[in-house]
């Protein structure tokens, strides 16, 4: 049915350095928040659950003096174009359908407008969903970016959530 499951990018040594780097943790609460999104907005569930695991890997370290500098991100920051990027190139690599690692890509592209001149975009119902996805696990700061989760109890919650979704798909198949 899916020609790439979560855990088949979640296991990927390039998503693991990207996101590790921006926080496991959270970019495993956006893919659930996607996921229950998407079903709420009868959107693909595997699409948005995947743009919400991948929406944050292009992000990049913003130290200064040795100390993280959230002013210097907000000020400086592209990450949601670097990410599109990465994960675009990441889900072709992975067999995944073209059409769908392009509007994955997209929906990580618009997740936020933190990069862009102005707020008046209008997003996709995909990319809507992964943008509220995103703010539902923010925390001051940025610190949702630091918060922690042990590799299995992460590679259980994405094998859970492959369940779920493939689960969903076969309702849809069947309806």
């Amino acid at each position: 049915m899916r020609d790439v499951k979560l855990l088949d990018i979640f296991t990927h040594p390039i998503a693991q350095k990207y996101l590790n780097r921006s926080g496991l943790a959270h970019a495993i609460a956006v893919a659930y928040h996607s996921f229950h999104l998407a079903n709420e907005y009868n959107i693909d569930p595997d699409i948005a659950a995947k743009a919400g695991l991948l929406h944050d890997m292009g992000h990049f370290t913003w130290y200064r003096n040795g100390k993280w500098d959230y002013d210097l991100y907000k000020q400086n920051d592209i990450h949601p174009i670097k990410g599109a990027e990465r994960a675009h190139k990441l889900l072709i690599r992975l067999g995944e359908n073209p059409i769908k690692a392009k509007t994955i890509s997209l929906a990580i592209l618009f997740h936020t407008d933190s990069f862009l001149p102005s707020n008046d975009i209008i997003r996709t119902p995909l990319q809507q969903v992964v943008k509220w996805a995103d703010e539902k696990d923010e925390e001051e700061g940025g610190k949702h970016h630091y918060r922690k989760i042990d590799f299995l109890r992460a590679k259980e919650s994405i094998m859970n959530l492959d369940k779920l979704i493939d689960e969903e798909q076969r309702k849809r198949l069947s309806s």
